[in-house]
């Protein structure tokens, strides 16, 4: 599934603005916190003892602790594309007094950090139990191409958990930066819709899909506040349709002053449509009427 042109990550860019953003991430990802715990916490509902584990997509590790601290015999493999991320993860996990020695999956190199991107991962085929992704693969250009790899390093009977952005993501910082600049540039991605990553799963070969959908809000004082929680994050627009070069003053008071039409109770809201699901690869490839596979869509308990 390629998405347009003009929407295209470029990953040189965004693999820079992760890798200055790996002092200063912990700090500022407090949605990624708490989807990060909502993640966990739907392990509880299911009973996998996987001997080894991909952190797809890692940041700064501490998912990667968290997985190696509820699975103490397993392998934990961190992987990120940005090199400075898996520094921060090799502090992260060694603060915490855990072993770097594990066996790796490539040819019996002792390793368990891997810079490498997520559309092309550089393990074997069926060697993981389980594929951990945290909101990294809205930053994947082909999202078919991502989730054929999460299957194909899978283990028959592993399971996939993932979380990602949907469409309704920054939709305030979308539309005020669109009003700025008169829709000449891209400002935020563009991220999926729910319903077409089922499709996708279901295509790269995953067993019954479940998906739900979660909206956040966080608030701040100021439109400055929300584009420096951003850059803190090291989530910068990278898509090829951006401005090149500095835009100017003029563009960001006019961007703050459509931001203002969001307003509410003193606050200025940032809105985050966050897609969560799960999938396992089957042991055999399931049969179904028709050729189709049932994709569950599970509404929001509130």
């Amino acid at each position: 599934m390629m998405i347009d042109d003009i929407y295209r990550i470029d990953k040189t860019r965004a693999r820079a603005s992760f890798g200055r953003a790996a002092e200063t991430y912990d700090a500022a990802a407090v949605l990624q916190k708490q989807v990060r715990e909502e993640m966990l916490g739907r392990l509880d509902l299911v009973k996998i003892n996987p001997q080894v584990i991909l952190d797809a997509g890692c940041g700064t590790g501490l998912a990667s602790h968290a997985l190696q601290k509820r699975y103490a015999k397993s392998q934990v493999v961190s992987l990120d594309f940005a090199y400075p991320m898996l520094q921060k993860t090799r502090k992260t996990r060694g603060h915490a007094g855990l072993g770097y020695q594990l066996k790796s999956l490539l040819g019996g190199v002792k390793q368990n950090l891997l810079c490498a991107d997520i559309e092309a991962l550089p393990l074997a085929s069926a060697s993981t139990g389980l594929v951990w992704s945290n909101l990294a693969i809205q930053w994947c250009n082909d999202l078919d191409a991502a989730l054929q790899e999460f299957h194909r390093v899978l283990q028959p009977e592993g399971l996939l958990m993932f979380s990602t952005f949907g469409p309704d993501t920054l939709r305030e910082l979308r539309i005020a930066t669109g009003a700025a600049s008169g829709n000449e540039y891209t400002s935020v991605s563009r991220f999926i819709d729910m319903h077409d990553i089922g499709d996708a799963l279901v295509r790269a070969g995953f067993s019954a899909p479940v998906l739900d959908v979660e909206r956040f809000t966080l608030t701040y004082d100021d439109a400055k506040s929300v584009m420096r929680d951003l850059k803190s994050i090291g989530a910068h627009n990278a898509t090829d349709g951006r401005a090149r070069g500095l835009l100017g003053r003029s563009f960001f008071t006019k961007l703050e002053q459509h931001y203002e039409q969001f307003r509410q109770d003193g606050k200025l809201p940032a809105t985050f449509e966050v897609v969560y699901g799960h999938a396992w690869r089957a042991k055999d490839n399931p049969k179904f009427e028709d050729g189709v596979s049932p994709i569950t869509f599970k509404p929001r308990n509130k």
